[in-house]
């Protein structure tokens, strides 16, 4: 529900009061501990437990066993989530797991309408760079690379996200530039469009003609199909020098790595000190 709370429409309703727990490799924790009904509309559901699953409901495209799934219904009809709506009166509160803000609904309108801001930071050298982190979380230790990062770029770097990868560093006291916060937050993995969309309107604001000579490093992470797109749709564009972690994906053949390497100098993270050295290089 992250993204949602950023959305205009839904900031009449005093009920949406936040988010609640983090990326999707931890939800048999944390759903234990919520207590109440979970809707899940992705894939992205883990093997849930005995304990939570008579409040689990599924729709759309996932499905679980013994899990109730709220059907779909013809166009134009709305499907029907009264049982979860029940569930969710009847069900104890959550226990609460960490307090704070998390800025989030930078999309490229939200970014655009301040572009003149962040030009003039751009301009005045307080913002040096952009860092592109959107992708996926998952449980390995070496998705730590993506904290150490977001810690060790300078002060004038902004980190433009998008996708559970934010995890790794949204809720860093990372500060902001002017008023400008340094996670800039576009949404799901189905909204790195916007990342693209403010790169190409930055690229035209200043002037520059190539998107590979605007002050942006990418360094996305992978786990499945939607990041894997994320990279398709940046690689169409032309985008060069893309970082991708923790390891490159196994269904790339040696032929393909290879004509990805020359052409889009495409390449797999290295150290977190290597990587923020060549970031930092970026002006």
């Amino acid at each position: 529900m992250l993204p949602a709370h950023a959305y205009p429409e839904f900031k009449k309703y005093d009920n949406l009061v936040g988010n609640y727990g983090s990326a999707w490799w931890r939800q048999k924790e944390e759903f234990e501990k919520f207590g109440g009904a979970i809707l899940m509309t992705s894939n992205c559901l883990v093997p849930p437990s005995e304990s939570y699953l008579d409040r689990l409901f599924t729709t759309g495209p996932v499905s679980w066993p013994g899990a109730q799934h709220i059907a779909d219904v013809p166009e134009g009809q709305q499907k029907d989530f009264t049982p979860v709506i029940e569930k969710a009166l009847a069900s104890a509160s959550p226990e609460e797991l960490e307090t704070g803000t998390i800025p989030v609904g930078f999309a490229h309108a939200a970014v655009l309408s301040v572009a003149d801001k962040v030009i003039e930071a751009i301009q005045s050298g307080a913002v040096k760079r952009f860092v592109v982190m959107a992708g996926c979380d998952g449980r390995k230790k070496k998705r730590g690379y993506y904290s150490d990062v977001a810690q060790e770029l300078p002060q004038d770097s902004i980190i433009l996200t998008a996708g559970c990868a934010k995890y790794r560093y949204n809720k860093l006291d990372l500060g902001d530039i002017g008023g400008i916060p340094r996670v800039l937050d576009a949404g799901q993995c189905n909204d790195s469009y916007s990342l693209v969309v403010v790169a190409l309107k930055l690229a035209e604001a200043l002037g520059v003609e190539n998107i590979n000579d605007l002050p942006i490093a990418y360094d996305i992470a992978w786990y499945e199909q939607k990041a894997v797109l994320v990279l398709l749709a940046l690689l169409h564009l032309g985008v060069k020098r893309i970082r991708l972690g923790p390891e490159l994906p196994a269904f790339l053949s040696p032929n393909v790595a290879k004509v990805l390497v020359e052409k889009f100098d495409l390449r797999p993270i290295a150290t977190v000190e290597e990587d923020v050295e060549s970031i930092t290089a970026l002006r």
